[in-house]
């Protein structure tokens, strides 16, 4: 055999096993699932940093059955279902009660847990009935349908709502005392008290607004995963499969999943057991900010420039972008660049890339603000003096007002590169595994809300003052 038939056949080979591979893969269809992964015993993140629950388990067996994979994308209760709803994820999976207001929304599959809503009180309260709440405030968490229940008796026991994305931030605020009461799917605070959660049900004989969990594609898409669902869920509840499921968390101790009590009764314990976990959270944050604090400081300082210009509608447009988008509050531009655009669009932005843009948008603006009156504060007579040498009016900005005032603006950017790491913490809302959503991932796992955040709260401290060292070594050597 010659070379060059030697070569055909081995260029024939590689095609057709590339050929192979590519209808492997394309015969096994992939979804983007959201899921809240607050929500235990249906999700949350075990020790190892796996999501897992009856949904998690239930969702893998299904997917394994019917030959298809999916990334589970965890976040908070309403932008998981928004994302679902203008098509950025095809699934939800996170305890979504089935109604008729989300059924014009949502396409539901096969019910899969029956719950009803509890109404929960902190261990030692003096309430006894829902007439007791009248004047109070209660707790409730955003979207859900126990919320829409506890809203609905608003009117009726004269009560005050706050509302919350998480659902331990919500526990604990009944649990401190800051609200009397909170509503709750049944399964979920039962699970939470189990495991340590200082709450009393009050009407666990009679739950409120029985109803059914159920998987959700967005109306009149995903027509082929909900079928594959529907199978699959019918295969596991006739093998026993989902049984097994719910009796493994419904029963199981919360040190299952979160490690020993030793492990969580003390600050180093949590540590050290999700030591892991924290350090991927803490990535994820130097990551936002370090990206953010580079194009969001060539953005703002490239519109302080314009603000500067001698033409007037250059200055114009400066001021409007710095006046849009310094008064825009980051999370509601965070939601419209993720959730909000996508949906007019039809195109879909990955939550990292949202969460850079909304940084720069929102940093640079102050900082086009803080560079601009950098610029003006240079004392008057400089850019005088540098038009009567002759000096045009671009080349006396470059040459002598802008060396100037940037030295003047050197103590704002310090402040503006540490309030760009404190702002990383808002994109949580968007997805974004950053250090405080794996605070939140932590506390909903292990319940122990003050140790956790005291660790959360000790690391922004130290990275904080790491950076405000480098920042003023940096000033040092330039003046």
């Amino acid at each position: 055999m010659t070379m060059l038939k030697k070569c055909l056949l081995g260029l024939a080979t590689f095609a057709a096993f590339f050929t192979f591979v590519s209808t492997s893969q394309a015969s096994e269809p992939h979804y983007t699932i959201t899921t809240d992964a607050t929500y235990a015993p249906f999700t949350f993140q075990d020790k190892n940093n796996n999501y897992v629950g009856i949904e998690q388990d239930m969702m893998q067996a299904i997917a394994k059955r019917e030959g298809f994979t999916y990334t589970m994308k965890p976040m908070s209760f309403n932008s998981a279902a928004q994302l679902v709803s203008n098509g950025q994820a095809d699934g939800i999976i996170a305890g979504m009660s089935i109604t008729p207001e989300r059924k014009e929304v949502y396409d539901f599959a096969t019910p899969y847990y029956k719950t009803g809503v509890a109404w929960i009180v902190k261990n030692n309260s003096t309430i006894k009935q829902l007439a007791d709440l009248k004047g109070k405030t209660v707790a409730l968490k955003t979207g859900t349908a126990a919320s829409e229940y506890g809203k609905s008796l608003q009117s009726k026991y004269g009560f005050n709502v706050k509302y919350f994305n998480d659902t331990d931030t919500m526990y604990n605020d009944v649990a401190v005392g800051n609200s009397a009461a909170t509503f709750e799917d049944m399964p979920v605070i039962q699970y939470a008290i189990k495991n340590g959660m200082k709450l009393k049900i009050m009407n666990a004989d009679n739950p409120g607004n029985a109803g059914w969990y159920g998987f959700a594609v967005q109306k009149g898409k995903n027509k082929a995963l909900l079928a594959a669902f529907n199978k699959g869920f019918a295969a596991i509840k006739a093998d026993g499969t989902y049984n097994k499921i719910t009796a493994k968390y419904l029963g199981a101790s919360q040190a299952t999943f979160s490690g020993s009590k030793k492990d969580n009764s003390t600050v180093l314990g949590i540590l050290t057991a999700n030591k892991a976990a924290f350090l991927k959270g803490l990535w994820q944050t130097v990551q936002l900010t370090v990206i953010a604090i580079v194009l969001a400081s060539i953005w703002g300082t490239l519109l302080g420039v314009m603000g500067v210009s001698e033409l007037k509608w250059v200055r114009g447009v400066s001021t409007t972008i710095i006046y849009i988008f310094r008064g825009l509050p980051l999370m509601v531009l965070a939601f419209f660049i993720y959730i909000g655009l996508p949906g007019v669009t039809g195109v879909k932005i990955p939550a990292f890339t949202a969460g850079i843009i909304t940084l720069i948008l929102n940093e640079g603006a102050y900082t086009g603000a803080f560079v601009r009156g950098g610029f003006e504060a240079v004392e008057r007579g400089q850019m005088e003096a540098a038009r009567s040498l002759g000096l045009n009016y671009n080349s006396a900005m470059r040459k002598v007002i802008m060396p100037q005032g940037l030295r003047i603006m050197v103590p704002s950017f310090i402040n503006q590169f540490i309030i760009t790491l404190k702002d990383t913490s808002i994109l949580s809302a968007i997805g974004l595994l950053e250090l405080t959503q794996t605070g939140t991932l932590i506390v909903a796992r292990n319940s122990q809300g003050f140790r956790v955040w005291a660790i959360v709260a000790v690391i922004y401290l130290i990275v904080i003052t790491l950076l405000t060292w480098l920042s003023n070594w940096v000033e040092k050597k330039i003046k």
